[in-house]
């Protein structure tokens, strides 16, 4: 699972050292050479899980989906963002989400003494 894009639709074979690699970060990461680049790149689709070549010279639109499965594999990649967020909205302008667990509480007993004097008397 790559940390970089989180969208990788194949897995793409290093040229060099002959390892998987959702993309070119991850090869940076674990390797301790460059990244060799190649004309003709072997993908393995995560969707069909099946290996097929492609040839970088003469890449065109048709080239861009999985021979096997037809997966759409170039697509613009969603890489993580950092963020900080509340969830739900601010407490001062909505209160409905805070719950006063005293009346809850109160008319819970009331039930509780209505169900024990019904079964008594």
């Amino acid at each position: 699972m790559c940390k970089h894009v989180l969208n990788a639709q194949v897995a793409i074979r290093s040229p060099c050292c002959r390892k998987w690699f959702d993309c070119a970060a991850c090869h940076a990461e674990s390797e301790t050479h460059e990244l060799q680049k190649a004309i003709e790149m072997v993908f393995a689709c995560k969707k069909c899980k099946k290996c097929f070549r492609k040839d970088a010279a003469e890449f065109d639109e048709a080239d861009e989906f999985c021979p096997h499965c037809d997966n759409h594999f170039v697509i613009e990649a969603i890489e993580p963002q950092m963020k900080l967020e509340v969830e739900g909205e601010d407490v001062r302008k909505d209160s409905r989400m805070l719950r006063d667990e005293r009346l809850r509480s109160k008319s819970m007993e009331r039930e509780i003494d209505e169900i024990l004097m019904d079964k008594a008397g």
